[in-house]
């Protein structure tokens, strides 16, 4: 009796010894933080530096290179996605700064023009925003509330300043290779300055506001993983159609007509060939067409895009390029 006494003492000791410990450690070691999910899926940014051959610019005679470096955004999260892009592109003499080109300025001398281009478009998805499946249907993976906006500046006569907003839905579809291509319905209005609209047609200041308009922007790209691993290319690019937007000002006569802006881009990953890192460092050529720019009429637009002007409102060019993303 005694013998099962002790070992009944010795159980009930070790049994407080191991709480005790246990709450001991307790103390020591505070509850750990829960691990909260990150704000984006995807969060890509990438700087390039490209060479575009054969630009045009309307109203400015002949064809030229052009220098572009571009800074660019992309991100995936819980609701949508956010692309940014800010674009610096330099011109030679060809097409030139102000004071070349104002009336009665100097026809030589001055430097080559510089623009700065930025865009943003944002997308909220359909399916994240109802919890729901609804909008995924065979190849089509979502639709989304699709919105953004264009500003630029540059340093021409013309002195040009586009504020342009875009409101629509986006469907998004996948291509094989996890490639993907999406197509935007959107509503477009359009404001911009001309300083050639203010000597000529006593536009006030130059301003002017278009009608608003309807545009088409698709944009796409696509692995072509049928090739060999040793040759990592992919294919993507853009298009877009811009519906025609008026004249700008009642003080106009002519109006715009349809614009249509694409680029088709084959890209080489040098970085995964050089290191096994995918999308690290790529080299890139691309086509770009472009139809009555910035919706001047390419056939007939007195003093712009015709006589010594004539192609200046049309671009077919090809560009070379490097980025690398971080």
């Amino acid at each position: 009796m005694l013998k099962k006494l002790i070992v009944a003492g010795a159980a009930l000791a070790a049994g407080n010894i191991a709480a005790s410990a246990a709450d001991l450690g307790a103390l020591k070691s505070p509850p750990k933080e829960p691990v909260l999910a990150p704000i984006f899926f995807v969060n890509d940014n990438t700087i390039s530096y490209s060479y575009q051959f054969n630009a045009t610019d309307p109203g400015v005679p002949g064809k030229f290179g052009k220098n572009v470096v571009s800074f660019t955004h992309f991100d995936v999260w819980a609701y949508g996605t956010n692309f940014f892009t800010v674009d610096y592109l330099k011109s030679p003499s060809d097409d030139p700064a102000s004071p070349c080109g104002a009336p009665g300025g100097p026809t030589a001398g001055c430097a080559g023009a510089a623009e700065i281009y930025g865009l943003f478009r944002s997308t909220i998805g359909f399916n994240q925003l109802f919890g729901t499946k609804a909008f995924t249907y065979g190849p089509m993976n979502n639709v989304s509330f699709a919105f953004g906006a264009d500003a630029n500046t540059m340093n021409t006569f013309l002195a040009p300043a586009v504020r342009k907003l875009y409101l629509g839905l986006q469907f998004s579809f996948d291509l094989p290779y996890k490639g993907y291509f999406n197509v935007a319905t959107l509503y477009r209005n359009e404001w911009n300055h001309n300083a050639f609209a203010q000597v000529f047609n006593n536009v006030p200041g130059g301003n002017t506001h278009y009608d608003g308009t309807w545009a088409i922007e698709t944009n796409y790209a696509m692995p072509l993983g049928f090739l060999p691993a040793a040759i990592p290319l992919t294919f993507s690019g853009r298009a877009g159609f811009y519906g025609p937007k008026g004249t700008g000002s009642p003080l106009l006569p002519e109006k715009t007509k349809l614009e249509f802006n694409s680029e088709q881009r084959l890209t080489l990953d040098v970085g995964k060939i050089a290191t096994g890192r995918a999308g690290v460092a790529e080299v890139f050529v691309a086509y770009r067409y472009w139809q009555n720019k910035f919706g001047l009429n390419t056939a007939n637009m007195p003093g712009v895009c015709s006589g010594a002007n004539k192609g200046s409102c049309t671009e077919n060019a090809f560009t070379l390029g490097t980025s690398l993303k971080f």
